[in-house]
């Protein structure tokens, strides 16, 4: 049954500007910090500090950390058709609140207010796919070699309970990738969620408890990330880390899980080339790569960055995407016609003047953009690079933010060269109209995803996910669900 907005304790109506403080989700119970302590949270279009966030202790992680154990017990035991009722409930929950949750999105983060209530959607959407895959967790009967009163079986059962770490670009949907499967599974998660966007990730665990969901089976922290991922990953509760962020990050807490032989799915970061070969549909090519490379201000894992386009249309289509850019109409994302919000926060903007100053020095053409927006708050233009040489730095680090970079290629087979010259392998673009060049950047180009002639379009149920630097497991389709599964062999003999 949905809880009606009225009923819902730090949930603004959605006509409201209002914006909460955050508190830790423990047992079934939201709370403050143990030792009251509190972090600010900022409004990245203005700086103000519109809020506050629990700062968690070691009191409150080994009190998340028992409520984890206990609810996954009780969860493991519930019958998976059980389970997903609850989280349809949750999903429901999600869809009547998707405006509310969306402004406080768009108040913490920035991003414009339709993108952010479309994250909230998306949520429901990925958990009642998951709740659905619940059902299809299957073991198998294996024929015994000789005695045929041997039987064989293939057991899946649910790792145990997970730690799951999530950054602030997509606070809901990095968060939902996470619980979603491990939920599945039959798993409790306790999530590190980012401090500088927490209100909506709360919500997003606040409409599992309100669907009913067992007092355990979700916790909710924040707090210093260097702090609590030291202390959970090592923790002998924990069975499971998922971690979304840096490659750099990533690698460090890969290597202290494997110190504790803990399982991990980590989705890291990238540098997603685009090619545009010789044939390609120009304007589908600027308009959905264009569409993709300033979705959230270009704070995206999967964002386009490596422009890599023949040689005969590069300038053409360099000047496109020049246009497009200056078209946008960047403000504060609650204002209407706001195309891109500002930037998650200060560092971001010393990063972009880093990146365009580096480039222009090396040789680039700066076509449109380059310069911070006013005074107040963190916005930037959005920034396009022409002739970018291969030793600038964002052709070589991932710019996380509204700047696209334009190189010339001879041929094909330069650009996929190029796309696999890093160790960078999560997502990448491509247009063509050849059906032969299509299948061969299929086979070719080293990226977990990708999508050609189309817009980044992830679903809950294909895989999401990259390769070499970028990291392994996934967070979609069925491969997510296995990720939070053991598979155990059982051999009875009938005596």
């Amino acid at each position: 049954m949905a809880v009606p907005l009225s009923l819902l304790p730090n949930l603004p109506h959605p006509n409201t500007m209002s914006y909460p403080d955050t508190r830790l989700y423990i047992a079934g119970q939201w709370r403050d910090a143990a030792d009251g302590r509190t972090l600010n949270v900022h409004n990245p279009a203005t700086g103000a500090v519109i809020g506050r966030v629990a700062h968690a202790g070691r009191p409150d992680l080994d009190a998340a950390l028992e409520a984890a154990q206990q609810g996954f017990l009780t969860w493991r035991d519930l019958p998976a058709v059980e389970r997903g009722k609850v989280m349809r409930r949750a999903a429901a929950l999600m869809r009547e609140r998707a405006e509310a949750i969306g402004r406080l999105l768009t108040q913490e983060q920035g991003k414009p207010l339709a993108e952010a209530k479309i994250e909230a959607l998306a949520a429901a959407d990925i958990i009642e796919w998951f709740a659905d895959e619940s059902c299809r967790v299957y073991g198998r009967i294996v024929p015994s070699r000789g005695n045929l009163a041997m039987r064989q079986m293939v057991l899946k059962d649910p790792v145990g309970p997970v730690a799951a770490f999530t950054p602030w670009n997509f606070p809901i949907n990095q968060v939902v990738r996470k619980i979603a499967p491990a939920l599945a599974a039959g798993c409790s998660v306790l999530v590190k969620a980012p401090e500088e966007t927490p209100a909506a990730p709360a919500e997003l665990i606040r409409a599992f408890a309100d669907a009913g969901i067992p007092s355990g089976v979700l916790g909710l922290v924040y707090g210093n990330p260097a702090e609590i991922s030291g202390y959970l990953i090592p923790h002998p509760v924990i069975r499971k880390i998922t971690f979304t962020g840096s490659t750099p990050v990533g690698k460090q807490l890969a290597a202290m899980a494997g110190q504790h032989m803990k399982r991990v799915t980590m989705e890291l970061g990238g540098h997603a080339p685009v090619i545009v070969a010789e044939d390609a549909d120009l304007s589908l090519a600027v308009k959905a790569a264009g569409g993709a490379k300033f979705r959230n201000a270009g704070q995206v894992c999967i964002s386009p960055t490596r422009f890599l386009v023949h040689k005969s249309i590069a300038q053409d289509f360099a000047a496109a995407l020049a246009a497009h850019a200056k078209s946008l109409k960047v403000g504060d994302g609650l204002a209407d016609g706001t195309q891109m919000g500002p930037l998650a926060n200060p560092r971001r903007l010393t990063a972009m003047a880093e990146v365009t100053q580096d480039a222009v020095a090396k040789g680039a053409k700066l076509l449109t953009g380059g310069e911070r927006i006013g005074e107040a708050g963190n916005f930037w233009q959005p920034t396009i690079l022409a002739d970018v040489p291969l030793n600038a730095k964002v052709f070589n680090d991932e710019p996380f933010g509204p700047v696209a970079a334009i190189r010339a290629v001879d041929s094909l087979e330069d650009a996929i060269a190029e796309a696999n010259r890093l160790p960078y392998g999560l997502a990448g673009y491509a247009f063509t109209r050849s059906l032969k060049n299509a299948d061969l950047l299929a086979r070719r180009v080293e990226v977990g995803m990708l999508w050609i002639n189309t817009p980044a379009a992830p679903s809950a149920e294909m895989p999401f996910g990259g390769v070499k630097d970028s990291g392994y497991g996934s967070e979609g389709g069925p491969e997510a669900v296995e990720a939070y599964l053991n598979v155990r062999a059982i051999a009875v003999m009938n005596v």
